[in-house]
């Protein structure tokens, strides 16, 4: 009799299990299916999207930028087709993934994936920051050392490259806020470094420019008092 009551147990715990199985089977069939085809979309797209950008020369515009040296320095390879390739790949693959997932029903592991997915448009808003920090960087560095050297004045290079670093810093703060990194502290250091700017500027109009004031001052009054 406990024989069979034990026999009864095990035959009917089988069954519960290969009943879950064979419920769980399509389920997994179909997160296979769409991983599959995942797989072939994201390839395909993300091949299509780097070569469209390695026809218009994208990494030719980028080198253009003069930011492939910083690249190089740190040990990598500026390729911006094969980035943007490669982030189309990645955002489709985890759509599809985060499809399959929801056929699983992983509930948790979707709600990742879909943070994920809401992430990349920060990424690429943060690359186009840098991207259009460093060209009016390098506008506006050309800018000032024509500026300098026309005024006959010292140091055109190094207040050139001064303006270069103030505003790639300045994007690159800004790209940090985008990513959401710290972003109450680049808040604080954005505001900070813009009062330092400002009170910079304000002490040397007033230091440099406080005889000059003074001197037109004086000839706003003399002239006053000669009309009266």
């Amino acid at each position: 009799m406990l024989v069979q009551d034990w026999s009864s147990v095990i035959v009917a715990s089988l069954q519960n299990l290969w009943l879950g199985f064979a419920s769980f089977l399509p389920n997994l069939i179909g997160a296979l299916v769409i991983l599959i085809i995942g797989l072939i979309f994201a390839a395909f797209f993300g091949t299509l999207v780097e070569k469209i950008f390695m026809a218009i020369r994208l990494d030719t515009f980028l080198s253009k930028l003069e930011i492939t040296p910083y690249f190089e320095r740190g040990g990598l390879k500026l390729r911006g087709a094969r980035f943007l390739g490669q982030l189309t790949y990645w955002f489709i693959l985890i759509g599809f993934l985060l499809a399959a997932s929801d056929q699983l029903r992983l509930f948790a592991f979707s709600s990742f994936l879909n943070q994920i997915l809401l992430y990349v448009p920060n990424v690429i808003v943060a690359v186009l920051v840098m991207l259009a920090a460093v060209f009016l960087g390098n506008f506006l560095r050309g800018v000032v050392k024509a500026s300098v050297r026309g005024a006959k004045l010292h140091s055109a290079n190094f207040l050139g490259s001064l303006t270069w670093w103030a505003v790639v810093i300045f994007g690159f703060l800004t790209a940090l806020v985008q990513l959401n990194i710290a972003a109450s502290i680049i808040n604080t250091l954005i505001t900070g470094f813009i009062a330092m700017l400002a009170l910079a500027g304000g002490l040397a109009f007033g230091l440099g420019g406080r005889d000059y004031a003074s001197g037109l001052i004086s000839k706003l009054k003399d002239h006053t008092e000669t009309r009266n």
